[in-house]
C-alpha cells in the first residue's frame, strides 16, 4: 500500500510544483517569481531533480507543473523533463511564455511533456512588449502555434486581466481562443506589493456572470473549487481567483520546490523553506530527504483560511 502524505488540516499532497530557475528572458510588470523572493545562486542539477522526483512518486506523487522564471532558458530542459518521465511522473507539464517553443516543442514532447501553459498578456504588440518588459508577441504566437503542432494539449493560455491595459481585451481573447482550439485561463492578479495591487487589481466577477450567462456546460474541478465554463463556439474557459480565496486553499495538494533545492508550502509563505539539496550534496540517504519532505508537510496550511 502506498504510503500518502496528508498535512495536519487532511489536505493530501498529490503533485509538484517546481521551478527550475529563477532567470527569465523577460520581465513581467506582475511577476510574483512563484513567491521565491531571494536571489538563488545555485540551481539543481537533473540528476538531482531525478533524485528528488523519484522520492516523490513513491508517495504516489505523479503529476509535475514545471515552472520558473522561464524554464526554457534552461539549456538541459530536456534532460529535466526525460528525467521526471523516467522516474514516473505520469503528467508532466510546463508554464512558459512561449518564446522558445517554436524550436523546442517537438523535442519537448519526445522527452515526455504532455501539455503547456503559455502566458499571453496581451494581444496587442506594444501592450504585449510593455506588460513583458520588451517581450516580442511574435515569438509567442509562433510558440503556440509549435506546441498545437507538436500536440502539447491541452494548452492552455494564461492571461492575468490589468485594469486600464489589457482588461479591453477581455472578448480578443475570447476569440482567440476559439480560433487557436486552446482553453482560456483568466488570472486575478496576485498582490505583489499593495500599491501594483491597488492600481491594476480587477475584480473578475462581473466578468465570470457574464461567461455564466452564455454558458452551455459548467464544470467544476476539484482542484481549487474551480469552474470552466463552455460556450456554444467551442470555447472554454477558466477563472483563476487565488486571492483571498479560502476554497482556493482548502483544495491545495502541491508541495513547491524551488530552483536550489527547498521545499516550500506555499507560494504566499517566504519563511519556513525545508533545505534538501544540502543533504543530498552532502550524499546522505534518501531516509534523510523524506525526513525533510515530511517535515515539510507537516507545515503546509491554508494561507487564506475564510473568505
Amino acid at each position: 500500500m502506498i504510503d500518502l502524505l496528508i498535512d495536519n488540516f487532511g489536505r493530501p499532497v498529490k503533485s509538484l510544483r517546481i521551478s527550475v530557475t529563477q532567470k527569465c528572458n523577460y520581465n513581467c510588470i506582475y511577476c510574483h517569481m512563484e513567491g521565491i523572493n531571494y536571489n538563488v545562486s545555485n540551481e539543481m542539477a537533473p540528476k538531482e531533480i531525478e533524485r528528488i522526483s523519484r522520492i516523490l512518486v513513491k508517495f504516489d506523487i505523479k503529476k509535475v507543473k514545471i515552472t520558473g522564471g522561464e524554464p526554457l532558458i534552461r539549456k538541459d530542459i530536456i534532460e529535466i523533463i526525460e528525467a521526471f518521465k523516467k522516474t514516473g511522473m505520469n503528467e508532466i507539464s510546463m508554464s512558459t511564455n512561449g518564446s522558445l517553443l517554436k524550436e523546442l516543442a517537438k523535442p519537448l514532447r519526445k522527452a515526455g511533456l504532455n501539455r503547456v501553459n503559455i502566458s499571453l498578456p496581451s494581444l496587442k504588440k506594444e501592450v504585449y512588449e510593455y506588460i513583458t518588459g520588451g517581450g516580442k508577441i511574435e515569438n509567442a504566437l509562433e510558440g503556440i502555434d509549435a506546441a498545437i503542432e507538436a500536440k502539447l494539449t491541452p494548452i492552455k493560455i494564461n492571461t492575468v486581466i490589468l485594469k486600464g491595459i489589457n482588461e479591453n481585451e477581455f472578448y480578443d481573447f475570447i476569440n482567440f481562443s476559439k480560433d487557436k482550439k486552446v482553453i482560456l485561463q483568466l488570472i486575478e492578479l496576485v498582490e505583489t506589493t499593495p500599491y501594483f495591487y491597488e492600481k491594476y487589481h480587477v475584480n473578475l466577477d462581473k466578468y465570470e456572470n457574464e461567461i455564466k450567462e452564455k454558458a452551455l456546460k459548467i464544470e467544476v474541478r476539484d482542484l481549487h473549487n474551480r469552474k470552466k465554463y463552455k460556450l456554444d463556439n467551442n470555447v472554454e474557459i477558466e477563472f483563476v481567483k487565488p486571492m483571498h480565496n479560502s476554497l482556493f486553499c482548502l483544495k491545495c495538494d502541491r508541495i513547491r520546490i524551488t530552483p536550489d533545492g527547498k521545499f516550500k508550502t506555499c507560494l504566499f509563505v517566504n519563511n519556513g523553506l525545508i533545505d534538501f539539496l544540502t543533504s543530498m550534496r552532502n550524499e546522505e540517504n534518501d531516509e534523510k530527504i523524506i525526513e525533510l519532505l515530511k517535515k515539510a508537510i507537516s507545515l503546509r496550511k491554508p494561507y487564506f483560511k475564510n473568505i
